[in-house]
């Protein structure tokens, strides 16, 4: 438990890292963007006053008169026009800059532009002493344009980075999840065996001195069940082959085994359909996942209660349903129910419902699911298998 809480701790840690990143550069690029646009205005407000001042001079042979060709040559990325009083535009050379001839040659074209300058920038009036002032039309070079999106844009790819690595590495940890169970399975299935060999043989010896005793065949019975379940184990981690067919014996063997080896005071029924189900599948492990899902509600209900397993098609699948009225699920254990090492007994090992996801997924190309819960009135599992 405490190592959950420290990993989701981990998880909001590193989450909040990379939104602080993402936002930082965000806000950086912005912040650049905006430098660069208060120095174009700079620029173009530089460019006005030459305007102004050349119109004011009347000396020329003064100096000042070379200042406007030098700012407009200095210029080469943000384009203007100047207009006249009445905002018509003055084509005539050192009065409009950096906007294509196409346009400065199409009047329609040119007074589109000009007010798409006008929609991002008020322009800038050139006061002059004989009262023709006039006005410069301008707008973000094609730079700066092209900038404004980058943070955005930059932003995006980070966050698409984080995701595919946080998908990356979450896949690396199931993968490495499931090479631990499934070694676990084994090394359980390895040192069952050992035993079990040994209570066959005395087991012989006991039906040749007792052949008829009841206690012999019954515990011959549980011998069998335990080869059984070394069986299962060893499974895990290969490919089964699923040569069994009827799913109804699978389901009708496991309910009539399971029906006595549980309490008396649980009404345990099985609702099977009248025609025969067909499925390829494998008996031992079909059996297994089934196990696990009768010995949950068995716990959820503490030994007292009523189990109903239902078999039924629905549309081209078929459905397997185990219902309990015993203690049910809160939202947060049915989402964690099916994830390796989460168990909400005290003794638990977290290993049964991830294992039988694991067989029918995999193994069986289907689904298990929590259908419903509700805590202190039950819970509904239900595998789901494609018909073929």
């Amino acid at each position: 438990m405490r190592k959950s809480i420290l990993a989701r701790l981990n998880n909001w840690i590193i989450f909040v890292i990379m939104t602080t990143l993402v936002i930082a550069i965000v806000v950086a690029s912005t912040s650049l963007i905006n430098f660069l646009r208060k120095e174009e205005i700079k620029r173009i407000n530089l460019l006005s006053k030459a305007i102004r001042i050349q119109q004011e001079v009347k000396s020329p042979d003064t100096d000042v008169l070379d200042l406007l060709p030098e700012i407009l040559n200095i210029n080469n990325t943000i384009p203007f026009i100047v207009t006249d009083k009445y905002r018509n535009p003055i084509i005539d050379i050192g009065y409009y800059r950096n906007i294509p001839e196409s346009i400065i040659k199409n009047p329609v074209k040119l007074e589109q532009l000009m007010r798409n300058m006008e929609k991002n920038y008020d322009p800038i009036e050139i006061k002059v002493p004989d009262g023709n002032n006039q006005f410069v039309y301008y707008d973000n070079s094609r730079l700066l344009n092209n900038l404004r999106y980058s943070p955005y844009i930059l932003g995006l790819f980070i966050l698409l980075y984080f995701g595919f690595s946080f998908w990356f590495f979450k896949t690396i940890k199931k993968t490495d999840e499931g090479y631990l169970w499934a070694g676990l399975a084994k090394e359980t299935a390895h040192q069952i065996g050992t035993p079990l060999s040994s209570m066959i043989g005395w087991m012989e010896i006991m039906k040749l001195e007792h052949p008829d005793s009841e206690g012999v065949y019954e515990i011959e019975k549980d011998i069998e069940r335990l080869r059984t379940i070394s069986e299962r184990f060893s499974k895990i981690g290969s490919i089964p082959e699923l040569n069994d067919m009827n799913l109804n014996q699978t389901i009708q063997e496991n309910y009539d085994y399971l029906k006595t080896r549980i309490s008396k005071k649980i009404n345990f029924t099985l609702h099977l359909p009248t025609y025969t189900l067909l499925v390829p599948h494998n008996r031992i492990l079909m059996s297994w996942v089934i196990e696990n899902l009768v010995k949950n509600a068995v716990d959820a209900m503490k030994g007292e209660g009523t189990i109903v397993m239902s078999v039924f098609e629905r549309n081209k699948n078929i459905l397997i349903e185990v219902k309990d009225n015993g203690s049910g699920m809160t939202k947060q254990q049915a989402r964690n129910a099916f994830k390796p090492g989460y168990s909400t007994k005290k003794r638990g090992w977290g290993l049964g419902l991830s294992l039988a996801k694991r067989v029918i997924q995999e193994y069986h190309n289907g689904d298990i699911k929590i259908a419903q819960t509700e805590v202190a009135k039950g819970t509904i599992f239900r595998i789901i298998i494609k018909k073929q």
